[in-house]
């Protein structure tokens, strides 16, 4: 464990049960979205692979403008 943790922990210790309660969900409710987002990027990765080779093959081929979002 980090010291940064550790002393997180202890400031969490000196609080009443009901808000280490409130900060413990907060903490389990952000590692859970962290774990879904990762999950959710890793069966993508197929997916963004086609999209970045046809994006190489328009460019190859010309089919693609020079420029970027200054010119809408």
């Amino acid at each position: 464990m980090t010291k940064l943790l550790e002393q997180a922990l202890t400031e969490v210790k000196k609080l009443p049960e009901l808000e280490q309660d409130a900060i413990a969900s907060l903490i389990l409710d952000e590692l859970s979205d962290e774990r879904r987002w990762q999950e959710s990027f890793a069966r993508s990765q197929d997916q963004l692979s086609r999209l970045a080779a046809k994006a190489r093959e328009d460019i190859r081929a010309g089919r693609v403008k020079q420029g970027g979002f200054d010119q809408l």
